[in-house]
């Protein structure tokens, strides 16, 4: 490959994208797009899951400037053609498992690809965080990302959260999605990489349990209250339940009452700098 005539990047499908150049217009699913920009990288546009709606999640956006930034829908919404009016040069997409594009309705996708050259990098539960955040800096690096990933952060709250889990009674932690004042979802750690990360550093996950579900358990709160955490991690995404909406439930409120709880976004920027702030806000709670 010579850098001066042609760019390529071969995506976790182990397909070839190939464009004459480092493409600069970038649109991007919005974590993906988050990620980019805390590489110095400025998308064009950004997308969202099936999960969003008509306006981008902050949550997910990290540094990124939504405001400056356009959003192209999500899920059944985004208009493929609306994409390529705008005349990008690559689509970033993630994917949770068999390379199938994330955000986006295959159709949809397919029509895209046949366009424009796209890279999708594995987010999911078979690869290690620092796994991902290495395919997104791999990928900033080959756009002429011009910001070098500041470890020296990650490593620190890394340290501090490794010397308080050490300690004798260690803090129990849950991480949950809101679904309303009757329904919770409760995270699998095992199959969520950050949750991984965070057990590797000896922070006490607690499992829901047998029953129905991939990456959630879907319960009552009754049920969460029983685990007896110390720690929340609650789902900050914004089609998790709010905590003025879970009022009326008696056993959130207990539950609210006796633990400490710390904003978990699990599709937060998959950057040295996104896990850092994450790490370190577990860190504070423990």
């Amino acid at each position: 490959m010579s850098p001066h005539t042609v760019w390529e990047f071969t995506d976790d499908r182990e397909q070839l994208a190939v464009a004459p150049r480092a493409p600069v217009r970038v649109v991007a699913y919005i974590q993906a797009g988050a990620t980019l920009w805390d590489h110095g990288l400025r998308p064009m546009g950004v997308f969202g899951s099936h999960h969003d709606g008509d306006s981008p999640d902050p949550a997910k956006a990290g540094g990124l400037p939504l405001a400056d930034t356009r959003y192209f829908g999500a899920g059944g919404s985004l208009d493929p053609d609306a994409v390529l009016a705008a005349e990008p040069d690559l689509l970033v997409a993630v994917s949770y498992g068999g390379g199938q594009i994330y955000g986006i309705d295959p159709e949809a996708a397919k029509h895209l690809a046949q366009r424009l050259p796209v890279v999708v990098v594995e987010v999911g539960k078979d690869r290690p965080l620092d796994g991902i955040r290495d395919r997104f800096g791999a990928l900033a690096r080959s756009l002429g990302g011009p910001r070098e990933p500041d470890t020296q952060d990650l490593e620190w709250a890394e340290a501090r959260l490794r010397t308080l889990t050490a300690r004798p009674g260690a803090a129990r932690v849950l991480a949950l999605s809101a679904a309303g004042p009757g329904t919770v979802h409760l995270a699998r750690p095992g199959t969520w990489p950050d949750l991984r990360a965070l057990t590797a550093l000896g922070v006490d996950l607690l499992d829901p349990g047998r029953g129905a579900g991939g990456n959630w358990l879907t319960t009552d709160w009754a049920q969460a209250l029983a685990l007896d955490p110390d720690v929340v991690l609650g789902d900050a995404r914004a089609n998790a339940a709010t905590p003025a909406a879970l009022g009326g439930d008696g056993h959130w409120r207990a539950l609210q009452g006796r633990v400490r709880t710390v904003a978990w976004n699990p599709e937060a920027p998959c950057s040295h700098r996104g896990h850092a702030r994450f790490v370190d806000a577990v860190a504070g709670a423990l």
